[in-house]
């Protein structure tokens, strides 16, 4: 495999992939074929009581082709990473590799890559039961373990979530830790939780003490969020109350340099208590604010800023009924049980340039109360704005017990794909294969993939806001490390165009300045490099 990169100007010369025309794009369910055998890839993720949470995955380019390669956290099995040998365009192919790092590779329940000390090579951040593992990343997917060399003390919790965030000047990013049970403390499980843990870099290379954030209520996932679009990122961080009486869910100001300081009554945020799982973040409706779905045992909230809100006051509501997105029982056989919601992400499965919602299920260990066929949920998007069930039609309705999962393009063919880490069971992965028809199958809307390149420090932009426009229709992603379920991922980010054939890209960078806008053909993988011009193209090549 090798790659190349084609510059905007001299690629206007070339012919672009085929589009299809208004009448020739129905609202396409995407067909998922599991090739997990196929592709190479044997694994799952088991363990006793502590490992009934967690069950991670990370997606990132180890070698730099370009192609997404996979980590998998085990449990009390050895977590394992995979290369991505697929050919372009062609069915899923992954390589074991060999990672010799002893017993850090056991007792892993999560992991997020993240370049840390913005060299060409992605580290990755590995949560376990026990001290948590920095690995830093080398030459042909190489780890070494990095603690020590950034005095990163890993500490002895049980560890279930993570973001990160570059702040300010700091050339290093910090660090959020999201601890679940102290399983040494007196009456645990139940009202136990460790405190979660901020680390900020020195300006060394090291980080410095550990600062608490208290009280802690047992998080299985957190993010940094620009919620009120003040380019000053907070974190917020979703809860299991299961185990804290009076837990909560939780949103934190994080300013620069400055101790946290929790959001309360006064400012406006208000009381929610579900068993979190998992939180995504996405633009909706194209206001600038973003929206968060989170996973729960019972119905999915999707919150969105109230109108009564400003840019002190965190107000939410919860529009998941309206959205048609509770996702609250199997939908599915005839399991009346509450389901039990892990990963959420949102995505667009059929590049119609609206938002989908994939949740992974699965009951928490044989639960009576809750269901125990819980199908997988893939929520398609539509132009109203409401989601429709589509995972039984898509092929992703198996009978496994989810947890986390990475949503991504393994064979650049401009379709997304999905990984699931399943608990006791083989992890699924599914190609999408398109639109099935009569004839086969074909390609669903049209799309654009987009890498930035923010430079010397934080070069992958962690906190950068891409901006696509086709027509009169406004998309948004932020770039960040954290959220999902002990799962992370970097690289390309993924937009459906629908039926467009252009689209213009705007930059917001992670310091707030707004790039020119970027006008480049659908259906075509994008580099844009801070202090460009040009965008660039990057095709995917085989060598035979």
């Amino acid at each position: 495999m090798r790659k190349y990169i084609i510059s905007f100007t001299a690629a206007l010369l070339l012919t672009s992939s085929p589009t299809f025309a208004e009448t020739d794009f129905p609202f396409d369910v995407p067909s998922m074929n599991e090739q997990s055998a196929i592709a190479g890839i044997k694994h799952q993720y088991d363990g006793p009581w502590e490992y009934f949470v967690g069950g991670g995955a990370a997606s990132f380019d180890c070698n730099g082709d370009r192609m997404p390669d996979l980590f998998l956290a085990g449990g009390t099995n050895d977590a394992q990473l995979f290369i991505n040998r697929s050919k372009p365009e062609g069915n899923l192919n992954f390589e074991k590799q060999a990672l010799d790092l002893g017993k850090s590779l056991i007792k892993v329940v999560g992991a997020y890559p993240l370049n840390i000390d913005n060299d060409e090579h992605m580290d990755v951040v590995i949560l376990r039961v026990g001290s948590n593992q920095i690995l830093q990343g080398g030459p042909d997917c190489s780890f070494t373990k990095y603690n020590n060399r950034l005095s990163f003390n890993g500490g002895r919790e049980w560890s279930t979530g993570f973001a990160a965030i570059w702040e300010g000047k700091n050339d290093f990013p910090t660090l959020a830790f999201g601890n679940y049970v102290d399983r040494n403390a007196p009456g645990s499980p139940w009202g136990t939780c460790s405190p979660n843990i901020l680390l900020r870099p020195d300006g060394t290379g090291k980080y410095g003490e550990q600062i608490s954030l208290e009280p802690g209520f047992c998080s299985l996932s957190m993010i940094f969020t620009d919620w009120n679009k003040s380019n000053k990122p907070d974190l917020r961080i979703t809860n299991d109350r299961q185990y804290y009486r009076g837990g909560e869910e939780q949103l934190w100001n994080i300013s620069d340099g400055q101790m946290p300081k929790i959001y309360g009554r006064s400012d406006g945020w208000e009381t929610l208590k579900i068993w979190g799982m998992g939180i995504a973040e996405a633009d909706l409706d194209g206001d600038g604010f973003p929206e968060y779905a989170l996973t729960s045992m019972g119905d999915t909230k999707i919150q969105s800023l109230d109108q009564e809100a400003d840019e002190e006051s965190p107000i939410y509501r919860d529009i998941a009924y309206d959205l048609g997105a509770t996702a609250h029982r199997p939908y599915i056989g005839d399991d009346l049980k509450p389901s039990t919601g892990w990963h959420s992400q949102f995505a667009d499965f059929n590049n119609d340039a609206r938002s989908d919602l994939f949740i992974a299920k699965g009951n928490v260990e044989a639960m009576p109360d809750f269901a125990k066929y819980d199908p997988d949920n893939m929520l398609l998007g539509g132009l109203n704005g409401v989601f429709s069930e589509k995972g039984g039609e898509a092929g992703i309705a198996l009978d496994t017990v989810g947890r986390g999962a990475i949503i991504e393009d393994f064979n650049a063919d401009g379709m997304l794909d999905l990984v699931v880490v399943n608990r006791k069971s083989n992890i699924s992965l599914f190609l999408n294969e398109g639109a099935k028809t009569e004839w086969g199958h074909r390609p669903m809307g049209n799309w654009v993939k987009i890498e930035l390149d923010n430079g010397d420090i934080n070069p992958s932009a962690v906190g950068a806001k891409i901006s696509v426009k086709t027509g009169n229709l406004n998309q948004s992603k932020t770039i960040q490390i954290g959220g999902g379920h002990a799962s992370g991922q970097t690289g390309f980010s993924h937009f459906g165009l629908g039926v467009a054939e252009r689209a213009t890209i705007r930059v917001q960078w992670p310091n707030g300045d707004w790039s020119h806008p970027y006008k480049v053909f659908a259906n075509n993988h994008v580099v844009i490099k801070r202090g460009n011009d040009a965008a660039n193209y990057w095709y995917p090549v085989t060598s035979e």
